[in-house]
């Protein structure tokens, strides 16, 4: 008995320095950003004026809110498509044996951009979107279609879409990467079996490759929602909301209200949703994907 207790509190010696960190970085944030939310303060003045629920009903009542809320929306929707879904397709594309070869190129290829520094990346595709001399429309041009040729950026019912695709460039390698590592652990038996029964490519991928890995499915599809929901850099080198607020998203929001606006509660509000709508659609994901059960 006085072993077993021996044993708990070293290994509670053990863990105290990791949950020290994880409280006072991760959640005591988490509680400071909520009660900051509900004063009324700003950067340049110590006093605070308590305020309540006032700015959450002011955000809720405010139509640009629902813009960044379905923009992000649409981000997360887009990007679990393309990020996930196309990452798994370009994974198991270079992991079958005629492609295996070249495996070390191609994961080179594809996994560059995502080490690229966003600001890189941002002013890189302002340059290739440019309606003058940028590669997008120049190449429209190119093969006859310069009636699609336009101001990616600048006009409101496309800019969205055109900061979305950059970051389905920049990501989507890096996603692949994460596949391509989990399906090099599938046991080959599996595969064999398969053959033996005459099991086609897709039928191998869809029964036996997916379901086999579908823990980093899930994995990637919850970094996926976080990021889209969290987006800021993207959307702030590229358009900062703009043109008209139709590029808006909660990051940019809640910059424009801390440090355009010096609104640091409603600020802090904003913060608050983004954590709640993130932790709620983890969970979602968590419950639906039954991680760490057999189904």
């Amino acid at each position: 008995m006085t072993r077993t207790f021996r044993n708990r509190r070293t290994a509670l010696l053990y863990i105290l320095p990791a949950l020290f960190l994880i409280l006072s970085l991760v959640f005591l944030p988490i509680v400071l950003n909520l009660y900051n939310s509900l004063f009324r303060w700003n950067s340049f003045d110590t006093g605070r004026t308590f305020v309540g629920l006032e700015y959450y009903i002011r955000l809720f009542k405010d139509p640009v809110f629902y813009t960044a809320l379905k923009n992000n929306s649409l981000y997360a929707i887009i990007s679990l498509v393309f990020q996930v879904g196309g990452g798994l397709i370009i994974a198991a594309i270079l992991e079958d044996k005629l492609i295996r070869r070249f495996q070390p190129f191609f994961r080179t290829v594809f996994f560059i951009p995502s080490v690229i520094s966003i600001a890189v990346v941002g002013l890189l595709w302002q340059l290739l979107y440019n309606p003058e001399v940028g590669l997008v429309n120049g190449a429209l041009k190119a093969i006859g279609q310069a009636e699609w040729a336009r101001s990616w950026l600048g006009d409101s019912e496309v800019a969205i879409y055109a900061v979305v695709a950059v970051s389905q460039w920049q990501y989507t390698g890096y996603m692949a990467m994460l596949f391509l590592i989990a399906m090099q652990k599938i046991p080959f038996e599996y595969y064999e079996a398969a053959m033996i029964d005459g099991a086609s490519r897709i039928k191998t991928f869809f029964n036996i490759t997916v379901p086999q890995i579908k823990e980093m499915v899930l994995v990637g599809s919850v970094i996926t929602v976080i990021g889209a929901f969290k987006v800021f850099d993207e959307v702030y080198i590229m358009t900062f909301g703009g043109p008209g607020r139709s590029t808006e998203v909660l990051g940019t929001m809640l910059y424009r209200s801390a440090f355009r606006n010096d609104e640091m509660g409603y600020a802090s509000t904003i913060g608050t949703v983004v954590f709640v709508i993130t932790l709620i659609l983890s969970l979602v994901q968590l419950k639906l994907g039954k991680s760490g059960q057999e189904v």
